[in-house]
């Protein structure tokens, strides 16, 4: 279990924007889903969207907003993200569009997981932002999205 106290600052702040690009090009980059339940409380336990284990507590005058930075160092560093993760599941048509599809979300930097024969693409931003970016393999019938849970 990691335990992590108190917020180092803003994912979106220039401050970190360096140290935090290197890391997300280097696949260390950890989001921390908090349910709206857990958003107000000064301690939690949950686990990242990588499954690390983390002990969050904060102090009294530290209020947890989206994208706070609770965690950094060479290897990775940890954001809270507000809500459940959203994910969207696309499966290929063949072997041949499935190398489309994964040339498309590897050079997109698109952080993903394998479910059987699903490509399950961790959403970051608004799920038409990633629709746009493979719009021709759906259109084609190469790409067939899943569900979005």
């Amino acid at each position: 279990m990691l335990r992590l106290h108190g917020i180092i600052g803003r994912a979106d702040d220039r401050t970190y924007a360096g140290r935090l690009h290197a890391l997300e090009h280097r696949g260390g980059i950890e989001l921390l889903f908090v349910p709206p339940e857990d958003a107000g409380r000064r301690r939690f336990r949950l686990t990242t969207d990588r499954g690390t284990d983390c002990a969050v507590s904060l102090d009294r005058d530290e209020q947890l907003v989206d994208g706070a930075l609770l965690h950094l160092d060479s290897d990775r560093a940890i954001i809270a993200r507000f809500g459940e993760e959203q994910v969207w599941r696309l499966r290929a048509r063949d072997p041949a569009c499935a190398l489309k599809l994964g040339w498309h979300a590897g050079n997109l930097h698109w952080r993903v997981r394998f479910e059987d024969d699903h490509l399950i693409v961790l959403l970051d931003a608004p799920l038409d932002t990633y629709r746009a970016r493979i719009q021709p393999l759906l259109d084609a019938g190469e790409v067939v999205e899943r569900d979005r849970v």
